[in-house]
């Protein structure tokens, strides 16, 4: 995975809330056998005329713009791969006191393929929305902020995922950033070893 700092790009809106895995990716097609092509599976049972991504102005949209609880229902790095397969670097999700952007299984699946998700408050999350598809925004990883004109929206991140994100580790290459004290340890550990 290439590592992000800042990207800038167009978005597309999806502000409807409880968007669970099997919408973003339907049951049907997690039994492929390939990590490969699920971009245009993205969102299958819903697209037509109307949805939002078959409107002229989300052609090339790289941020994704969603309502709250993004990514709830059952467990699949198939939506993960379908987002980003699909074009998106990024998701923003509205929270709100009662509810998360994110469901926690979608948001460590995410983490471990390197999507970005971020989460913004009503206020902040409505001006993207009102802002509407095809509006431009810059998101700087590394300052945790989204830029839409002369607005700046900050938003929190743990520092394990932002550290993935900028560095483009998955949860092995994190490991192996330990590599060599995993080895020494490997090699001076008898626990195993005959006598």
């Amino acid at each position: 995975m290439a590592g992000l700092q800042f990207h800038e790009g167009r978005i597309a809106v999806y502000n409807s809330d409880n968007v669970d895995t099997d919408r973003i990716i339907p049951a049907r097609f997690l039994s492929r056998i390939s990590k490969l092509g699920y971009g245009e599976l993205l969102f299958s049972d819903v697209r037509g005329p109307e949805f939002f991504m078959d409107q002229p102005e989300a052609a090339g949209a790289t941020v994704l713009v969603a309502g709250t609880n993004f990514g709830c229902g059952s467990s699949r790095e198939h939506a993960v791969w379908a987002i980003q397969q699909g074009g998106f670097i990024a998701v923003i999700a509205l929270k709100t006191e009662t509810s998360p952007g994110y469901s926690d299984i979608f948001r460590q699946n995410s983490a471990n393929c390197g999507l970005l998700l971020i989460e913004l408050p009503a206020p902040a999350h409505s001006a993207l929305v009102a802002a509407g598809t095809g509006a431009t925004v810059a998101i700087d990883v590394a300052a945790q902020t989204v830029i839409l004109g002369d607005q700046k929206f900050e938003f929190e991140i743990s520092p394990a995922s932002k550290d993935q994100i900028l560095k483009g580790q998955d949860l092995i290459g994190t490991t192996l950033e330990f590599e060599s004290a995993i080895g020494g340890y490997e090699a001076n550990m008898n626990t195993f070893v005959g006598k």
